[in-house]
Order: C-alpha cells, then structure tokens, then sequence
C-alpha cells in the first residue's frame, strides 16, 4: 500500500538536506536575534561579560522557542516553519522598565507577560475572521515593505553611526552578493538553486575575507563551552506596572505573530485556523517564560526568515527546527556563535535585499487574488498600506507619543493590521468580509 505524501511543511528531508538548509536561516537571522542584547545591555550600561552572557542566552532559548514553534507538543507550537527570535516590539519597553525598575523586574515582566499570553491565546485565536484576503495581502505586503530599512542598514555596514557606514566598500560587497544569490538562482534548480542565498553569503564573506573585511579575532576569545544558568541576574521580581507594559507588548506581538503565520500559510498552502493561531500563541507565551527564567527575552517569529522560504521554496517545518538545533549548539558552544556572527553585515544586507523583497512579492501575489472592480478593496489596501510603512518611512513622526501609545505607533504591521480590518468591516461589512475570509482558506489548501 503506497503511503500518502505528506504535505511540504510536514515533509521530512535528509540530514544533509535539514543541516544545510537550516543553516541558511540560522546565518539570515544571526544578526537580528543578537541585535536586542546587544542593545539593551548597552542601554541598561551592563558589562561585556554581561552583555556576553545575554547573548548566550539568547541564542540558546531562540534554538528552544523554535523547536516548540515548528515541532509542537500539546496545545503548543503551531508545526509552522517559523523561526523564533527575540522580539524588537519588546525592547523599547524593557530599556524602560530596566531603566526604571531594574533588570530584576525586566525577567519578571517578562515571565509574567508570557504567562498571560498563554492564558489569552484562545481569545485571540478567535479573530481569525478578521482577515480576508484584502486584509492579508495588505499585511504580508506591509511585512515585506517594513523590513527594507533592516536590509539597508545591513547593507551599509551595520552602524548607522559610524564614519565608514555606507562606505563604497560595504555597498560593493552587499551588490556582490546580491548578484552572486541571482546567479545561483537563476542558472541552478534543485538542491543547490535552494541555497542561492547561503552560498551568497558563504562567497560573500569569502570575497570580503580576500578583501580585509572580515575579523575572526572573536572566534579565538570566544568559549568552547558555556551554559547560561537560569536566574544569573538574580531572582525575578514583579511588579503590577512593568507587567502591564510587557503584556502590552506582547499583544502587539501577537498581531505580527498573526501576520506572520497567515504569511506562512500562503506561502506553504498550509490552511491557518483559530487552532493554528492558538497554538502558535501559546508557544510564543512559552518561549517567552523561558527566556525570563533563562535571562532572556519575549519571543515572536521572524519575519526576516518569511523571505527565505519564499525564495527557496523549501517548506519543511523540520528545516527550521534544525536551524532551532543549531542555535541550541551556537548558545552552548560560543565559538559557533562567533564564526556565523563572522559574516560581515553588508554581505547579510546584500542577502536580505532579495529575501525581503520576496515577502513583498508574496503580498503582492496574495492582492491579485482580490476582487478590485466594483468594490472598495482598492481603498482598503491604498491606506492600510500607506498607514503601515509610516513608522518606517520616518519613525520620527510619533516622536511625542509616550508610554504604550508609543509603543504601538511604532509597529507598522500593527498599525497596517489594524487599519486593514477596520476599513474591510467599516467599508465592505462583514457580510462581505466573511465570505472572503473563507476565500482565503481555500487558496490556502
């Protein structure tokens, strides 16, 4: 008896296949997933011991989340290629609460926050009707669109402050490797056409090696081994303020968790339900109690890695539990972690120009699919669209929001998401959207 085939995201590659391929979306997300230590240690004046621990931490419990995200036990994880990273929503907020209260009460909102999300996840499951196609096209359009600015600073050396950031140099190595994942892609098909963007990278960093770009002193200095323990800054502490912020953050976070997903979905032909957003939450509450108790962050899928998928084309959720494995490694081993952190940031900028673009396509896609004549789905998407690259276009627009209004003036995908539902129900009703909602299921099949 012939065994049915299983679905993409359900299919399970060889360990060559899983190994190479995960490492790809490890080398895509490297840079972001340490950003938020970086700068929050930094910001709260911790020590580079500290700052090194922090790191450490990160990278362990990102490998963890991922695992719980794309594996799944129980009511937890969504079984979704998405790679799990510290949340850049969060780290406004925790510099605040770190500033005001202490690192202390940062793990403790932390923790807390998470706990709440998982308790609000079957709420939240339930708005799932609220995205029809016109909504999601918008969203995924908006993601794609909202992560060009990450690309360009990439691309220009990775310190918008720094005397050579955008220097000809840096630009020139980024363009070397955009041409370099072109070239992969377009002339070969199969298992080396879907590592057009590692092998960009890969001949990137050796080209920017050749060229003295590239410093390995930190590979030296960095540990064999280090485990972080749980509670190295003390035991958390919990205050009623601190918490209700962090949960407010994690509310955002919960809408770019859905946009993510729905992302996913049309990208895998995976159908996402209530149960599949509610799952995908409570593991987002999860991960993010683990990476209070294990002096991290709150956690939500990255978007960065949506682009990945959507240029190779490899949808195995098992992909990306073994880039989860290898993050594991990198945080239990220092010495990995520095060689992939190695990779100059222009040569990941260069990476991340057709990655991201490729999210963008998707929402693109995901519009064509709309019906635009006769309807006002056009003005539906023209100002969604227009809301939610506001904060990126010039983040200096809400500069006089305080406290949690600022925190979600800042999101564009919340404030896009937002404006999108709101238009579709106050312009098409609900009567129309529902229909659509439905729609979009069945593309998704």
């Amino acid at each position: 008896m012939t065994r049915p085939t299983p679905h993409p995201v359900d299919q399970l590659l060889p360990v060559r296949q899983l190994l190479t391929y995960g490492l790809q979306h490890v080398l895509v997300l490297y840079a972001g997933a340490v950003a938020v230590p970086l700068i929050l240690g930094s910001a709260l004046g911790l020590s580079h011991a500290q700052i090194v621990l922090l790191i450490n931490a990160n990278l362990l419990t990102s490998g963890i989340a991922t695992l719980v995200q794309t594996l799944g036990f129980w009511k937890f994880g969504a079984r979704l290629p998405l790679v799990q990273a510290c949340s850049f929503i969060a780290l406004a907020p925790m510099i605040m609460i770190g500033k005001e209260y202490g690192l202390a009460q940062v793990f403790g909102a932390v923790i807390a926050a998470g706990a709440i999300t998982i308790a609000l996840a079957p709420v939240f499951s339930r708005l799932l009707r609220f995205f029809p196609p016109v909504v999601i096209g918008s969203l995924i359009t908006i993601i794609g669109i909202s992560l060009m600015p990450a690309a360009a600073i990439w691309l220009g050396g990775g310190n918008p402050g720094a005397a050579d950031f955008g220097a000809p140099a840096n630009l020139l190595l980024g363009l070397a490797t955009v041409a370099i994942t072109l070239v992969v892609y377009a002339r070969f098909s199969g298992f080396i056409g879907n590592l057009a963007v590692l092998i960009g990278l890969l001949l990137g960093s050796l080209l920017a090696a050749a060229c003295g770009m590239t410093d390995f002193s930190r590979v030296g200095e960095a540990a064999w081994f280090e485990l972080s323990a749980p509670m190295a800054f003390g035991v958390p502490q919990f205050s009623l303020t601190p918490i209700l912020i962090m949960t407010l953050a994690m509310l955002v976070i919960m809408a770019e968790t859905t946009g993510n997903c729905l992302a996913i979905g049309q990208l895998t032909g995976r159908t996402i339900d209530a149960r599949t957003l509610g799952n995908a939450f409570r593991a987002d509450g999860l991960s993010t109690v683990i990476g209070g108790l294990f002096n991290s962050f709150p956690y939500n899928a990255f978007t960065q890695n949506t682009g990945l998928i959507a240029l190779s084309q490899v949808k195995s959720r098992f992909v990306v539990a073994a880039a989860g494995g290898i993050m594991v490694a990198m945080g239990l081993f220092p010495k990995l972690g520095a060689l992939i952190a190695a990779v100059p940031t222009p040569v990941l900028g260069g990476g991340a120009i057709v990655m991201f673009g490729m999210t963008t396509v998707a929402g693109i896609q995901e519009l064509s699919r709309v019906r635009f004549e006769g309807t006002r789905n056009a003005i539906v998407v023209a100002v969604s669209v227009s809301v939610g690259v506001l904060p990126m276009s010039f983040p200096a627009l809400f500069a006089h929001a305080h406290g949690a209004l600022k925190l979600v003036l800042e999101s564009g995908i919340f404030l896009g998401a937002i404006t999108a539902i709101v238009l579709n129900l106050l312009l098409n009703g609900r009567e129309r959207s529902e229909p659509h909602a439905q729609g979009a299921a069945d593309l998704a099949d």
